[in-house]
């Protein structure tokens, strides 16, 4: 991973440089290509990122610029090289965690840094446990970020396309192994991943948990959640049922299930 002043660092040193100001951290890492599947996510190349921590009752519908002006008002507006993204274009996921519960971990290639709140669990019992079908809990507004665990994962390697993708899915399994075991549900009702690569890194062209990139996400993301729960939470155990919660949903519906290459039998 490159530094500012065009150096490596070493190993162990973190990945992104972050400083946090009023509730939003900036992290920063030089020509990072990212992929987010927050809001306005998607693919971006850029410098930093952000995470923004919302007052209680926070329900802006103007998110992109509720971002923007939270960013301008933490001074994270300094100049940068013109050839840099607008700074809008910054990825940001946003939560009502605190940023000082927020917590990093660095193993290998690999950093994740985490928040994590659970006051909105999202439950998917498989089986009900006397057959019959479970009841769909209170139903939350898509803006609701009372709770929410986000995860940034960063790493030092150049990631072919689908890698960085399947990256996504890497951190989202560790976040919900982690999760089920700690509270019983695998995520909340908007939870976010953010990943990031260095183009000029060693090539790897998979993610997947048996591959360093994938083994060493695992681990950080577990390690980095576990962490961020107990920062959050502290002697307090976090909710384990939607009930114990103050928002939440339990996805109770049951869908058809049919053999591939029978729809003319479909309904």
């Amino acid at each position: 991973m490159s530094d500012m002043s065009g150096g490596r660092k070493p190993a162990n040193d973190p990945i992104f440089e972050t400083t946090v100001r009023d509730e939003v951290c900036r992290l920063s890492r030089p020509g990072t290509r990212w992929l987010s599947t927050g809001y306005g996510g998607g693919e971006s190349v850029g410098d930093r990122a952000f995470l923004v921590s919302v007052p209680e009752g926070w329900d802006d519908v103007d998110v992109a610029a509720y971002v923007v002006r939270r960013r301008r008002d933490a001074g994270f507006d300094e100049a940068a090289d013109p050839a840099d993204a607008p700074l809008d274009a910054a990825p940001a996921l946003l939560t009502g965690v605190s940023m000082r519960h927020a917590r990093r971990a660095r193993l290998g290639p690999v950093e994740a840094i985490v928040t994590a709140g659970v006051s909105n669990p999202a439950a998917l019992p498989i089986a009900a446990a006397d057959g019959s079908e479970a009841q769909a809990g209170e139903r939350v507004d898509e803006a609701q970020h009372d709770g929410t665990v986000n995860v940034v994962l960063g790493t030092t390697r150049s990631l072919a396309s689908g890698a960085l993708a399947n990256l996504v899915a890497v951190a989202a399994e560790a976040k919900a192994a982690t999760l089920l075991d700690r509270t019983g549900f695998p995520g909340t009702t908007s939870d976010a991943v953010l990943v990031g690569c260095d183009p000029e890194g060693e090539s790897a062209t998979f993610s997947g948990s048996a591959t360093p990139v994938g083994s060493a996400a695992r681990a950080c993301v577990r390690d980095a959640l576990l962490a961020a729960l107990d920062a959050r939470y502290g002697d307090e155990e976090p909710p384990d049922t939607v009930e114990k919660a103050e928002y939440g949903v339990v996805t109770g519906e049951r869908a058809r299930v049919s053999r591939i290459g029978d729809d003319a039998q479909r309904d």
